[in-house]
């Protein structure tokens, strides 16, 4: 069937910017994608028809993911998709193009005939899109123009994750494009009782709550992006102190070197598993005090395990140790904000206007105190 022909420019948006080109041009997702199981005639051309049962791929590839591998690439194709066989009077939900926010959506909607609307939120979930503006006003309209959706569904009504909220201006969605936006449940567990109730969320729905499982399942990315900055920091110390220090490269670098590595492994572990795990726990509001106060804890609780092992050293080298693991514990620590219900974004950028000149200072300072006890050798 020949899709209808795109629009002329998207003048109805209300962008200040200058319209990216290509918005509002006539696209459907590809058929040629692992997930796709069939396809759904409509009248501006064929839709791709979803499975709701993940399979060992798709769960392979979501722990692949939460261990922050193949986290850049791990995406759809943005576009209208089908659950089932929907027609023109189903419903019509709203999501993002990660994978796996996509993947769980598919799945909630076992035994449904329903419409999908993916973003192209550039592989980011819904809340984190809505923060960052991905997850928009000008993209949904962008994807409700280039979809053809209102010449496929009788309706005018979209079903919108409330993490997406933030993001979108309902009000400019509706006087643009005719449809009216409603705020599906937090949770996607909830979905299929809301979509069961008419469309009615509790006040259960409502609320965001952040339980240990769900830091828990956090850690993994959070440890290897940790990892990745602070591996080439550990490999500067082990080179210099084998370098610098005296004796063969092997034992300076043993001696002199693997002190201040093991430290800024203590601050990745105290940022990335340790502040997650006891976050309601530790003192203070900002993560930064959380990520330090971890990270001085676990300094202290490490190197009073293995005193014997540290005697002999200065302690300018031990400030500098100290030092080395409050940058880095704090710094992850910050960085865990992103994945919190604690914050928003107006405070996280204030937290790092006053925090990252004391951890700049601190890893400095670290350094620094390490160099000049080396060269005291």
């Amino acid at each position: 069937m020949n899709a209808p022909s795109a629009d002329k420019g998207m003048a109805f948006l209300p962008m200040a910017k200058k319209v990216p080109t290509g918005a509002g041009e006539f696209k459907l997702p590809s058929i040629d994608q692992s997930f796709v199981q069939g396809t759904v005639a409509t009248s501006v051309g064929t839709v791709p028809q979803v499975g709701t049962e993940l399979t060992r791929q798709d769960k392979h590839e979501h722990y692949l993911v939460r261990w922050n591998i193949g986290r850049d690439h791990f995406t759809v194709e943005p576009g209208l998709y089908a659950v089932g066989r929907p027609d023109a009077g189903s419903l019509v939900l709203v999501g993002a193009n990660y994978k796996m926010s996509f993947d769980l959506l598919r799945q909630a909607l076992a035994g449904r005939d329903c419409w999908l609307l993916i973003l192209n939120t550039k592989g980011i979930n819904v809340w984190c899109a809505a923060g960052k503006g991905t997850f928009g006003t000008e993209e949904l309209l962008d994807r409700l123009q280039a979809s053809r959706l209102d010449a496929i569904v009788s309706h005018r009504q979209l079903i919108v994750p409330q993490l997406g909220a933030p993001g979108l201006a309902a009000h400019e969605v509706k006087k643009y494009s005719g449809f009216r936006v409603t705020y599906g449940p937090i949770s996607l567990k909830d979905l299929p009782e809301f979509l069961d109730n008419g469309l009615q969320a509790t006040p259960g729905m409502r609320r965001k709550t952040f339980p240990l499982r769900e830091r828990i399942v956090l850690i993994p990315v959070e440890l290897m992006q940790g990892l990745k900055q602070g591996i080439p920091l550990m490999l500067f110390f082990l080179l210099i102190g084998g370098l610098a220090g005296r004796g063969h490269f092997a034992g300076a670098a043993l001696i002199h070197g693997l002190p201040p590595a093991l430290a800024v492994l203590i601050g990745i572990i105290s940022g990335t598993v340790l502040t997650p795990l006891f976050l309601p726990r530790l003192p203070g509001r900002a993560f930064s005090c959380k990520g330090a106060i971890a990270g001085f804890s676990l300094f202290v609780l490490f190197f009073a395990a293995t005193s014997s092992l540290t005697h002999g050293y200065s302690y300018l080298e031990q400030v500098s140790w100290l030092l080395l693991t409050l940058a880095v514990s704090s710094w992850l620590g910050m960085a865990f904000t992103g994945a919190s219900t604690f914050t928003s974004l107006n405070g996280v950028k204030k937290e790092m206007l006053r925090a990252m000149p004391l951890q700049f200072f601190s890893l400095v300072a670290g350094i620094l105190s390490w160099a000049i006890a080396l060269r005291m050798y």
